[in-house]
């Protein structure tokens, strides 16, 4: 029995050895033969005889990702002659056939960022379409966005224009530059800039399925990428995919083709993506919170009767009724009241424009300063104080007043500096020493130009500022310029100019250079506004502030 195992193992090993020579010369070929096919695909792509043919001045990717012909998203290319968008690229699909009614060859599939030539079906390999791929879907490392607010150089576009990146236009369809304004204070706050130029940062969130709000963030991030695109074809971008996000997420609150109030819209914008962006009540538990979100105490009395006596007015103040009650209330933005304008004309019969230093508005705020609020059954006296600061702080004044019959425009102008605005006084005796930082400085300032009128039909819906248009205002970073940006119009601005206008909404930055403390040991003063005034009326802005009548 031993020699017959011993003879078969003998038998097996010489099998082996006469195989494993056949399988190796196998699998040699093998590699050889893929070997040949990928050297004559790369030769193929290599040799793509259209890359001439491809016209990046019509290249637009900022419409809707839709076939134009079956109107699917699905599989969706990109023509690199005409710039038009075909469904497929199988041999009974609308951009095989426009391939062969065009002798249109190059294709761009949308979703995968891969190039292919049709109707010979191979794909595209080369590096100089590395720029397209860039257009249509920006990325940012980590190290540029860090040195992005440094970035003095303009950039310049494939049409030849000239521009910094995130200083671009954008385009007003019909009737939404009430969006755009608001859209592009916000790309020129950093912190949310950082936040959604890296896709990662929002990609993992997950919403119920069929959530419709889980579209703003992914589109707001699209948005802030084409905004701050150093090597953009053209230096303008359309919103087109972000304003339908938004007409879908606020189910035609807010239209394309219908003024609306930019506030309105800013303060539904940021709860709509801090709830999209899974948000909670925490002030940490979104961007949008840790950065705008701030607190204050509000004191609340009702107003006691006239009639009543001195003994009586007594009793009554001792009572949970009248007495004064005290909540914690978290805020985006701050209101600020603007005084009314005068009634009567000049002695030129000319109308007098109203001016108002920022300090008599931020009285409202220092805890002592009450006004007499009116609600359908009773009247309250309230007062307010700051408890929390936020990085970002958001002004709104209000500039509209609804009456029975039509919308009025409080045309005010308000005296400001651009710098250095402390809100020390504001804040609570408690709160004080829990801020190092009490300073901001303007970024964004967006106007509204013209008149509101009511609607032509004579129906009560005063609601919507159907008249004027909106601009904004802001500062870039690298080199310190103003700039004004309309639209499609972007030019730059003297810092003088920017207090001249009707200011709608405004954006502060909370100024971390120095601590309070220290700036006050180098002005030798208690509180008061350093920095230089636009108009001669806003000097040492919050030292004038008027204390409680």
């Amino acid at each position: 029995m031993p020699r017959k195992r011993k003879a078969v193992e003998e038998n097996a090993e010489e099998a082996n050895q006469e195989i494993q020579p056949a399988a190796k010369i196998t699998k040699v070929q093998e590699e050889t033969i893929e070997n040949a096919k990928l050297v004559k695909e790369e030769e193929a792509t290599r040799l793509c005889p259209y890359l001439d043919t491809i016209d990046r001045g019509v290249l637009d990717f900022d419409f809707e990702k839709l076939c134009s012909v079956s109107l699917s998203h699905i599989n969706v290319y990109a023509c690199m002659v005409c710039g038009k968008y075909f469904q497929g690229r199988g041999t009974s699909t609308h951009a095989y056939t426009h391939a062969l009614d065009t002798d249109h060859h190059l294709f761009l599939n949308l979703a995968t960022l891969k190039f292919y030539c049709l109707p010979d079906n191979y794909e595209v390999i080369d590096p100089s379409l590395d720029d397209i791929k860039y257009v249509l879907k920006p990325i940012y490392t980590e190290d540029y966005i860090k040195k992005i607010d440094h970035n003095s150089k303009m950039c310049r576009a494939f049409d030849g224009t000239a521009y910094y990146s995130g200083f671009v236009g954008l385009n007003n369809i019909k009737a939404n530059d009430y969006m755009n304004v608001i859209l592009q204070a916000l790309s020129h706050v950093p912190p949310l800039r950082e936040y959604f130029l890296r896709e990662e940062n929002y990609a993992h969130l997950k919403r119920p399925p069929g959530d419709k709000m889980a579209l703003l963030p992914q589109r707001f991030g699209e948005l802030i990428r084409k905004l701050w695109n150093p090597k953009a074809f053209k230096a303008h971008v359309s919103p087109h995919e972000m304003l339908q996000a938004i007409v879908v997420c606020s189910e035609k609150k807010f239209q394309i083709i219908k003024q609306g109030d930019a506030h309105d819209f800013m303060l539904w914008f940021l709860n709509t993506l801090h709830i999209a962006l899974n948000g909670t009540g925490k002030t940490s538990s979104s961007i949008i919170y840790r950065i705008f979100r701030g607190r204050m105490r509000q004191f609340t009395r009702k107003v006691l009767p006239v009639d009543a006596t001195e003994e009586a007015r007594r009793t009554l103040m001792e009572t949970d009724e009248f007495s004064e009650k005290m909540n914690e209330i978290p805020f985006l933005s701050l209101a600020m009241d603007l005084p009314p304008p005068p009634l009567y004309l000049d002695e030129q019969l000319n109308s007098i424009i109203p001016q108002v230093p920022l300090a008599v508005l931020f009285a409202k705020f220092n805890g002592q300063s009450e006004k007499e609020y009116k609600t359908y059954n009773a009247n309250f006296i309230k007062r307010f104080e700051l408890i929390h600061l936020p990085e970002y702080l958001l002004i709104t004044y209000n500039r509209f007043k609804k009456n029975q019959w039509f919308l009025e425009k409080n045309p005010t102008i308000v005296n400001f500096p651009i710098s250095n605005v402390d809100l020390y006084d504001c804040l609570a005796d408690d709160a004080r020493a829990k801020h190092k930082y009490t300073t901001y400085d303007l970024i964004s300032n967006v106007i509204h130009d013209g008149k509101p009128v009511t609607n032509q039909k004579g129906d009560r819906d005063l609601s919507v500022v159907d008249n004027g248009s909106y601009r904004v205002q802001t500062l870039h970073q690298g080199t310190g310029k103003w700039f004004e940006l309309e639209d499609l119009h972007v030019k730059e601005i003297l810092p003088q100019m920017i207090t001249l206008a009707e200011s709608y909404i405004q954006i502060w930055r909370l100024n971390r250079k120095k601590t309070r403390v220290e700036r006050m040991g180098e002005d030798g003063e208690t509180s008061v506004v350093n920095g230089p005034s636009n108009s001669d009326n806003a000097n040492n802005l919050m030292a004038s502030a008027p204390k409680a009548k």
